[in-house]
């Protein structure tokens, strides 16, 4: 390992799964390997304040950007912070945490790559993109079942985000090195049976897909594909896996994936590892996702290949 820690950007608008795909992750580097940011924390204003003022928290200037940005900075270089807390079941801020960043450092929120100072200071950047239809009924799940609110207050704060969201928050789309868009098969309502596009983009080294599926089985088709296409007018490798792809077509690319990069060998077993890939469905219990595995997998993979050891 180096001496400084690698650091991963996830970032995404409100509900759009980065808790869930952090901390599969996690699961995957080792959570004694891991310090995890939410940049959550930088809020200016409490929730009372935010509505008294008229603003939602996905306005940059809802959010103490500069001091994110020197954190992540002192992060970079393995240094410690005095971290503030947002308790999301309150509204209010907690008492500071004392941070020594570990071997990685995930950090997710919303604003995460609205800076150039901050950018800088990532090893990978991830922008969370789901379907709309999709993360509205996240949204929806979360808030009612853990924030204390109404559906209809919800649906209504999802109105009122949507120009900040689209002034703010998708625009950082662009600085991505993955795009990841969690979305639901046709005809099919059940939130938790996810298919997942993934846009690589040529910023950082990405594993060989198009060697890799050659490899593999003919039974990676028709539930996983490798093609060409264009995102923001540039153009980029897009992975697809659906959701009805079988755990021995998951097993054998993982296997291939991980003999690329030795070190993953002892975290990215879908056997050891119960939390990579799961997800609560509908009614609350736990699910396992194999699209969503095999991007927590891929992330790890770019967390490993950063740190130099195995180029």
């Amino acid at each position: 390992m180096t001496h400084r820690p690698i650091i991963l950007g996830i970032v995404g608008d409100s509900a759009a799964g980065k808790t869930t795909l952090t901390r599969g992750i996690a699961q995957v580097l080792g959570p004694e390997n891991v310090t995890i940011i939410c940049t959550d924390d930088y809020h200016r204003y409490s929730r009372k304040q935010r509505a008294e003022i008229g603003i939602t928290a996905l306005h940059p200037d809802c959010n103490h950007l500069d001091i994110m940005q020197q954190h992540l900075t002192l992060l970079s270089t393995g240094q410690p912070i005095l971290k503030p807390i947002y308790n999301h079941s309150t509204g209010e801020f907690d008492p500071p945490e004392y941070i020594q960043p570990k071997k990685f450092v995930i950090v997710e929120g919303l604003l995460g790559y609205s800076t150039r100072g901050a950018r800088d200071c990532y090893d990978v950047k991830v922008y969370l993109a789901p379907s709309e239809e999709l993360r509205a009924k996240w949204k929806v799940k979360r808030d009612t079942m853990k924030r204390g609110y109404t559906e209809t207050q919800v649906l209504k704060q999802l109105v009122e985000r949507e120009p900040d969201s689209e002034a703010f928050i998708r625009p950082q789309r662009k600085w991505a090195d993955l795009v990841v868009s969690f979305y639901l098969p046709l005809k099919n309502t059940d939130s938790s049976q996810l298919n997942v596009r993934l846009v690589l983009r040529p910023t950082i080294p990405h594993p060989d897909f198009l060697e890799i599926l050659d490899q593999g089985s003919p039974s990676f088709q028709p539930a996983v594909r490798l093609g060409l296409d264009r995102d923001m007018g540039k153009p980029v490798d897009v992975l697809e896996i659906d959701s009805n792809a079988t755990k021995a077509q998951v097993n054998e690319l993982e296997i291939i994936l991980c003999k690329e990069m030795p070190y993953l060998k002892d975290f990215c077993s879908l056997e050891a590892d119960s939390d990579i890939g799961k997800l609560v469905g509908t009614t609350g219990e736990l699910l396992r996702s194999y699209p969503l595995a095999l991007t927590q997998l891929l992330i790890s993979y770019h967390m490993i290949k950063a740190t130099n050891i195995y180029l």
